[in-house]
């Protein structure tokens, strides 16, 4: 009898030891838009970093981890969902992330990634001056050097198509960039507005018929979640087709010039670590990054009527020769 109340006793000591440690562990609330492949790259990253430096969910922090599943709505509900369970620290993964973030709480630490433009976001106005309590790393993509890659590979090329997202402040900041430097390189920028991923098959279809040599297909979180679609139709209709994020490549583009997006999260991940450590957000600039990776998927080429050089394919940080066989190159060059 008495070794039972004894381990009773021990089972309730332990179960209010475990109550309580829980209670106290550092909490960071992760969300993301939607299950688009380059935001779960930057969420992946964030926790390997976390990892990494000896941050482990459920052992020494406690990790809440959300998906707006592409609805503005959602994404709100989640971000009020985090102050209102007083995290320690929000990780924003996206502009509309971060647009919810910042409206939910300006008192709460919010460690942002995967945002084209945050100072368009309301985060600050430069790397340097920004919020207090809000910094992270931007994801600016490199569309100049996009669209010179594109002429250097089509010569001929005057018009090249995009779809993208009106309702994303971010895919409307791609587009008019794009148009300008596009100027600069005497390319035309063809666009066709979509409202939701559900239409990005049939816009794909509309932008083929525009008479266009090339689709360059800006990054924005709706249409890359469902960039398989425009890669079909560009096969379908052998029309090049550009990615704006790496990925990309292995959803039917034939090229994508951009920025490992798990590096992404990492950095981003090592930046939420320092705040946890004590550091102010508003003493931490915000990053961006700065090695542009070259893709390519060699497949896709020939069914689109597109031919690499030796030179571009000894540039390449990876060549995929199909979608079962990629070929991983040094990306040290």
């Amino acid at each position: 009898m008495k070794k039972s109340v004894a381990l009773l006793l021990l089972s309730l000591s332990l179960f209010f030891c475990s109550k309580k440690n829980h209670e106290v562990l550092y909490t960071i609330g992760i969300f993301q838009f939607n299950d688009a492949p380059h935001l779960n790259e930057v969420r992946k990253g964030v926790i390997q970093a976390l990892w990494d430096h000896g941050f482990q969910d459920g052992i020494n922090i406690q990790l809440e981890i959300r998906n707006g599943n592409g609805s503005t709505p959602e994404v709100q509900r989640i971000a009020q969902e985090f102050v209102e369970k007083e995290v320690d620290m929000i990780v924003a993964i996206s502009t509309p992330c971060l647009q919810a973030a910042l409206i939910a709480t300006h008192e709460i630490p919010i460690i942002f990634s995967s945002v084209a433009n945050p100072y368009l976001a309301g985060a600050g106005r430069s790397a340097q001056d920004h919020m207090r309590t809000v910094t992270g790393v931007a994801s600016r993509g490199p569309i100049q050097q996009s669209l010179a890659f594109i002429k250097e590979i089509i010569p001929g090329a005057k018009r090249v198509g995009t779809l993208w997202t009106p309702s994303e402040i971010n895919s409307e900041f791609y587009l008019e960039l794009a148009r300008e430097e596009g100027r600069k390189v005497d390319l035309e920028i063809v666009d066709v507005p979509i409202a939701n991923k559900s239409q990005v098959l049939h816009s794909a279809q509309v932008l083929i018929n525009k008479k266009i040599d090339a689709i360059y297909q800006i990054s924005d979180n709706t249409i890359n979640e469902s960039f398989q679609d425009v890669g079909n139709v560009a096969g379908e209709n052998s029309i090049p087709l550009f990615g704006g994020f790496l990925l990309s490549t292995r959803l039917g583009a034939c090229a994508a010039l951009g920025w490992d997006f798990s590096e992404m999260g990492y950095t981003t991940g090592e930046i939420a670590i320092r705040v946890k450590n004590g550091e102010r957000p508003a003493d931490i600039p915000i990053q961006s990054m700065s090695k542009v990776r070259i893709h390519l998927n060699l497949s896709a080429a020939e069914k689109q009527g597109v031919k690499f050089s030796d030179e571009f394919l000894k540039k390449a940080n990876e060549i995929l020769k199909s979608e079962e066989n990629p070929q991983y190159l040094s990306d040290s060059r």
